[in-house]
């Protein structure tokens, strides 16, 4: 199955988190280098608890195959029940993508080339598909299951670490923009009237982006839930909790 594969992923991040690291403390000082350090801690923790969510997931996947395959292979299980197998393929594929990008876009917030707001996206991103993962894999599971409560836990893991991803990805940003505050100080009149008409241009530009991508946002998700919940058996409690965690990001962003 996917997980093998995803497994795979999550480790070569975790590595690379590492590698970035070490690389940070070689290029990097002062504040700069606290907040690296900090951002990359907080990703190596979280990159553990994916780490865990998946082997808990594969134990779960493994009993409910177990338990209904009577004496057909375990292939021949997957067979018989494709859109169950489908629904954990996806999301596995889901966790690893997210884990890969997450490291992608803390790589270029170390170099100074990315933005904060990304990574933050990133996190979200992986709570909602480690939900995503746990609604797939329960769909077979009995609900007394004992390997199921240690998946969910493992999931409650992953929020958190996503969450510590924010928290510490927002701080560094605050920190990072105040020690780059511009000093208007010895601007002139005309040159700080200038500065301010561009910022309310600028202003006025993000506000109508923003109100369309917050649309085109509605409209992903919209269809995201039509294909990956429903297609897939999941309970509607299952996908309104994954839509919980994705709207999050939408509101703490707008925060």
């Amino acid at each position: 199955m996917e997980m093998s594969e995803t497994s795979e992923a999550v480790d070569k991040a975790a590595a690379k988190i590492e590698e970035m690291l070490n690389k940070s403390r070689q290029g990097s000082s002062g504040v700069r280098l606290e907040v690296n350090e900090k951002i990359l801690d907080s990703c190596t923790e979280l990159m553990k608890a994916i780490k865990l969510l998946i082997i808990k997931s594969k134990d779960l996947q493994n009993d409910i195959v177990a338990e209904g395959r009577g004496t057909a292979t375990a292939q021949e299980f997957y067979n018989r029940n494709p859109r169950w197998t489908e629904g954990l393929v996806s999301a596995a594929k889901t966790v690893g993508w997210g884990a890969t990008v997450l490291t992608d876009a803390a790589d270029k917030v170390i170099q100074g080339t990315g933005k904060f707001e990304e990574l933050v996206v990133c996190s979200h991103e992986i709570a909602a598909s480690s939900a995503q993962l746990v609604a797939a894999s329960k769909v077979k599971a009995e609900k007394n299951s004992a390997t199921l409560k240690e998946l969910r836990v493992a999931s409650k893991g992953v929020a958190n670490a996503t969450a510590n991803v924010v928290a510490t990805t927002k701080s560094g940003q605050a920190q990072i923009e105040e020690s780059d505050t511009m000093d208007f100080s010895a601007m002139s009149l005309t040159t700080i009237k200038r500065l301010e008409m561009d910022s309310q241009v600028h202003v006025l530009e993000l506000e109508s982006s923003l109100t369309k991508e917050r649309q085109k946002l509605s409209d992903l998700r919209k269809k995201h839930y039509q294909l990956a919940g429903v297609s897939e058996g999941w309970e509607e409690e299952d996908i309104l909790n994954c839509d919980v965690k994705r709207q999050d990001t939408h509101q703490e962003n707008a925060d």
